[in-house]
């Protein structure tokens, strides 16, 4: 994640000093220059990484260590690629970002629970959606299978479904923080400079200004999440889109470790991109519900008035209400339906309908939230529902990388860097 930030020299020395001797001149240039230690920023490093051996490839965060937004406050769910469209991007990467992330903690010995996910249907108006992702999962050669309910409570016992489920085997869990970990680790190894606490603060004649001074880059690369619409505005690009934050609230049940033996998702509505209230299994077997998406009010809307700014507050506010009036994708209908998350008793109640034995007093403590950078077309009023990216021969902006991004990363990394060396021809 990068942005206006804060921060100083001498961490950003510090974290140098980890992969080599401190100098000036190679802080201050670089062939690759990426904006944003996300993992997509760290994956796509690494891919290039592996193209250019002899490149100076330097990665940059306001952050005081890489990963501390999307990517380390994710469900750490491994998606199996059932929920998107045969020509999406997303069904594109995410079987086989599955597959490569999944081979990737058993290599490196990171924990992962391959506990498998039921999608469960709350009436029988859901059928046909169920169906559809079934349709879907086929033509995305993703192993998916339509069960009976008594299937799929032999799977889950305490699972609640109307006549049918989707059962998906190849659903996962991971700890995101620690997969950042691993994969910032594996980047400085390679001889890639990590630069937290380095804050991008605009365009320069011969690459970027930051809180560190002015970089020179040959070519940069835009990865920056929350704030990837306005730093790819600085370089002509999103003129007709815009990053609309959405917040992800989890409650934690009290229950014991293993009280559900999968994930439990309910049927999405195939017309926006959220999957709706659900059971995540963790990677160390506790329960937890969620996520929301409550729309949040400034781009790290985390708690309370943390990191606030009143310019985002306002430029949000004013998108929320022409959104409100009119949208492709129902915003007034969704915001009506998300804001009462807030309250805990609304959030068990809508967890309850797929699961037996749930009780309001099971959960009382709320993991920490996370921020969907989520990108909406201005001109047309609606939300980008895949993968979004624009560039030339001088820079690269990943503008919409959300769900399931984390899943697709290793794979997309690879789409990435194929259209760079297009655009660099």
């Amino acid at each position: 994640m990068a942005g206006d930030g804060g921060g100083g020299r001498p961490r950003a020395r510090e974290r140098l000093a980890q992969g080599g001797v401190y100098n000036a001149a190679m802080e201050a240039t670089a062939d690759f220059l990426i904006i944003g230690a996300g993992i997509i920023g760290v994956t796509l490093a690494l891919e290039l990484r592996r193209r250019h051996a002899a490149a100076r490839i330097v990665l940059i965060d306001k952050e005081e260590r890489p990963g501390l937004h999307a990517s380390g406050r994710n469900s750490g769910v491994l998606h199996a690629g059932f929920y998107y469209t045969a020509d999406s991007l997303k069904a594109r990467y995410c079987r086989d970002g599955n597959r490569a992330l999944t081979e990737y903690c058993l290599e490196r010995g990171l924990p992962i629970n391959r506990c498998g996910k039921l999608v469960v249907a709350r009436d029988a108006s859901e059928l046909d959606r169920l169906e559809e992702l079934l349709r879907r999962g086929r033509a995305n050669d993703v192993p998916v299978q339509g069960i009976s309910a008594a299937e799929a409570r032999a799977i889950e016992p305490r699972a609640k479904t109307c006549e049918r489920a989707l059962w998906s085997p190849t659903t996962a869990s991971v700890d995101p923080v620690r997969v950042m970990t691993s994969l910032t680790a594996d980047a400085e190894r390679a001889g890639i400079r990590v630069l937290c606490a380095t804050g991008y603060m605009g365009r320069s004649p011969r690459g970027i200004r930051t809180n560190q001074g002015e970089m020179r880059a040959g070519y940069v690369i835009n990865a920056a999440g929350l704030y990837a619409d306005r730093l790819a505005r600085d370089f002509g690009y999103a003129r007709e889109h815009r990053i609309l934050p959405f917040k992800g609230l989890y409650l934690y049940s009290s229950e014991e470790p293993g009280a559900l033996r999968t994930q439990i998702y309910p049927v999405p509505d195939l017309r926006n991109p959220f999957l709706g209230v659900h059971f995540t299994v963790t990677v160390d077997a506790r329960v937890k519900i969620g996520p929301t998406a409550i729309p949040a009010f400034w781009r790290e809307h985390y708690e309370g008035v943390e990191r606030f700014r009143l310019r985002e507050l306002a430029e949000i506010l004013s998108l929320q209400a022409r959104l409100m009036v009119n949208s492709r994708f129902g915003f007034a209908r969704l915001a009506l339906q998300e804001f009462p998350k807030y309250w805990r008793r609304r959030l068990v109640r809508l967890a309850a309908e797929l699961v037996d034995g749930v009780r309001v007093d099971q959960y009382r403590k709320w993991g920490s939230p996370g921020l969907r950078a989520q990108l909406v077309n201005v001109r047309e009023r609606r939300l980008a529902m895949d993968f979004l990216y624009e560039g030339d021969d001088r820079s690269f902006h990943v503008l919409n990388a959300v769900s399931p991004a984390f899943t697709c990363s290793i794979p997309f990394s690879r789409h990435l860097a194929d259209e760079i060396q297009r655009l660099r021809r």
